[in-house]
């Protein structure tokens, strides 16, 4: 049996008692949960959960280890990690660490052994809320105070996104990655395509994205509030009628912005790999991997020249989006799937066509 020696604090008093695992660093963020069973590797490194401490609701974490081959960036910068039970003798073929040595390693903290089905029923019921990951012997009413008077980051995309940009080489057709932060999986499922890869800033002009002569635009996932960039949704608003755009999640919110759209902020959010979403066009349903906090406000859509496309089967709130006179469309959700499931793949194969057709009319 483990000793207790560690304790989530809440910000509004509550405390869950376990023990550590990985670094003794104490970070404050955002508590969120996230409903997948499998994927904890991809959900530590995914920079669209930057400045969170993710709760897993799945009740076994680290059972197959970590491998070099499923980060989806090299510096994860999730605050923290909250599981029920963490499995510290992996076995798989893959495995070449543990998840405790790597978060040590990486610098970021996490705790095991409490009651992770009562914390997201209780961020279900009053939605999320800022924590913190201490020692067993840290005053609770002095955390509580310091919890209030911390202010969490609101640069989050400035945070994630790449400084300069570089090229994944291919032969197929020019498209630009503009990074918000960006999963691995995006640039994976384009390089399969062939697609010649440009990766920028999400700071980067319309001009200097124009430069690099793009068949198409590819607007990534990234964290936090999408309003936090103007600069990127007056960019995205110039681009709108010039190449074919994707927008994924955070990408999604962009174009929405960019089009006279409005965006809210969702109670608990969408985050896991078991997410039912409706394509009002076919009427089919598909299951997505889905980690967002914000949302596209569907009422707000009747102004734009954007229609709603996808719906959540859970709560109806929006999950995609097209244009009605130029090739840009958007998903809420990861069709990149990374973790699964790949249902929606085959938006990429779409985003594919827009281009070609495109270049041909444009002949």
């Amino acid at each position: 049996m483990y000793k207790y020696n560690k304790q989530l604090i809440l910000e509004d008093g509550t405390v869950y008692k376990g023990y550590g695992f990985g670094s003794d660093i104490e970070m404050a963020g955002e508590v969120v949960f996230n409903t997948a069973m499998t994927g904890y590797q991809e959900t530590l490194s995914d920079p669209s959960y930057n400045g969170q401490i993710v709760t897993f609701t799945y009740p076994l974490i680290g059972n197959y280890g970590i491998n070099k081959d499923d980060y989806e960036t090299i510096t994860p910068s999730i605050k923290g990690m909250i599981v029920r039970e963490l499995c510290d003798k992996p076995s798989n073929f893959r495995t070449e660490f543990t998840l405790d040595e790597i978060l040590k390693d990486i610098n970021i903290p996490g705790i095991a052994g409490i009651d992770t089905r009562a914390l997201t029923r209780k961020i279900r019921q009053y939605g999320t809320v800022k924590g913190i990951i201490v020692d067993i012997s840290r005053d609770v009413e002095e955390v509580v105070r310091e919890l209030k008077n911390t202010e969490l980051a609101t640069n989050q995309i400035e945070q994630v996104s790449t400084k300069k940009a570089f090229n994944s080489s291919g032969r197929g057709y020019r498209v630009v990655l503009l990074d918000c932060g960006a999963k691995a999986g995006i640039v994976r499922e384009l390089n399969e395509r062939n697609c010649d890869i440009v990766v920028m800033p999400h700071n980067s002009t319309a001009k200097e994205i124009l430069r690099q002569k793009p068949d198409g635009i590819m607007l990534s996932n990234g964290p936090g509030d999408p309003e936090d960039v103007p600069e990127t949704i007056a960019t995205i608003k110039d681009l709108i009628s010039e190449v074919p755009i994707f927008g994924i999640c955070m990408g999604h919110q962009l174009i929405s912005l960019a089009s006279g759209a409005k965006t809210y902020k969702l109670k608990f959010g969408h985050r896991g790999a078991n997410q039912p979403v409706k394509n009002l066009i076919t009427g089919k349903v598909d299951i997505t991997s889905q980690n967002h906090g914000y949302a596209v406000d569907i009422e707000s859509l009747k102004d734009t020249d954007l229609e709603l496309t996808h719906i959540a089967v859970n709560d109806g709130t929006c999950e995609g989006v097209r244009h009605k006179k130029y090739p840009v469309f958007s998903v809420q959700y990861h069709p990149e799937a990374s973790p699964g499931p790949h249902d929606p793949n085959y938006l990429f194969d779409e985003f594919i066509n827009n281009m070609r057709e495109f270049k041909e009319n444009r002949k």
